[in-house]
């Protein structure tokens, strides 16, 4: 039983950086923007978190300096990406490849493979909740968690109700769905996607300070691991609907926790279960991509 909880609890802990920028991604994607930075935004924010925090000694000036960071990267990518009309994927990637740079080239110059904070552990960003923690089981699920892991989930029902029972929701999918109708209608096509970038990459700056500052109060470069590109997986198999990319989300986070938890009892071939998040990913993109398939064909016939 406490194996079985243990990967109840890890799949929550390892869903929520994955959940956090889909709930961002989204919007891009139904502003036909496809956001590839995800990953270096996600990166970004797990470094300045922790750079700031190491260099200052306080936690809120690290919170504050991931979000005005990714936000940056954020207008970068769509100032070249939608002003511009350059090649997102090109883009995306170019982020991706500069955000891992900067970051080893600073841990150069500070002559560590890592930043740590000596000040604060990863038990002091943890939650007891009063009642619930002593609940048998379900409050060693439950219980014991960072706040951003809570607001993540609270986050999919706001950003629902943002997507489709909002204007600002409405328009989005109009200017991704029919670029002309959009203009037709007056509407800033330009401006949506900014904001949907934008969005996305406050969301990113989330994802990475619990990544790294809230879970483990060390940065690492690459500490990302393919999650932004399995966030987008995640959005692709949901269509972009928040509900079912967050179902994507807490699966890929899933994997995660087995593979984790699998490696502790594996003793010599620990490394053979680390494929297990990405196999997931594989086989979910392809079912999903067949399933349209099929799909389109007998609406076709």
């Amino acid at each position: 039983m406490a194996f079985l909880n243990g990967i109840i609890y890890d799949s929550i802990y390892h869903a929520v950086p994955i959940l956090l920028c889909v709930l961002g991604g989204i919007f891009a994607y139904k502003a036909n923007v496809l956001n590839i930075a995800l990953e270096g935004m996600m990166l970004a924010g797990s470094f300045f978190s922790v750079l700031v925090s190491f260099q200052t000694g306080n936690i809120l000036l690290g919170y504050l300096a991931a979000i005005v960071a990714c936000l940056a990267i954020g207008l970068i990518f769509a100032f070249f990406g939608v002003s511009c009309k350059g090649n997102v994927i090109i883009i995306g990637l170019a982020i991706n490849m500069s955000v891992t740079a900067i970051a080893g080239f600073v841990l150069q110059l500070m002559n560590s493979a890592n930043i740590r904070l000596d000040f604060t552990n990863a038990a002091d960003f943890k939650i007891n909740i009063p009642v619930i923690k002593d609940i048998p089981i379900l409050g060693s699920i439950l219980s014991g968690h960072t706040v951003i892991t809570y607001i993540s989930f609270a986050l999919i029902v706001l950003i629902w109700f943002l997507m489709y029972r909002t204007k600002f929701g409405i328009y989005v999918r109009v200017v991704g769905e029919n670029e002309d109708s959009a203009k037709s209608l007056g509407l800033n096509t330009n401006k949506y996607r900014y904001l949907a970038v934008l969005l996305g990459s406050f969301f990113c700056a989330l994802a990475g300070i619990n990544l790294a500052l809230e879970r483990m109060t060390i940065f690492t470069n690459n500490m990302t691991a393919g999650r932004g590109f399995i966030a987008i997986a995640a959005i692709y198999c949901g269509r972009g609907d928040p509900l079912s990319s967050s179902v994507y989300a807490v699966i890929f986070g899933l994997a995660r926790a087995l593979s984790v938890n699998l490696s502790l009892h594996a003793g010599a071939a620990a490394a053979v279960f680390d494929v297990i998040p990405y196999v997931v990913m594989t086989v979910v993109l392809t079912v999903v991509s067949i399933v349209k398939y099929r799909n389109h064909k007998v609406r076709g016939v």
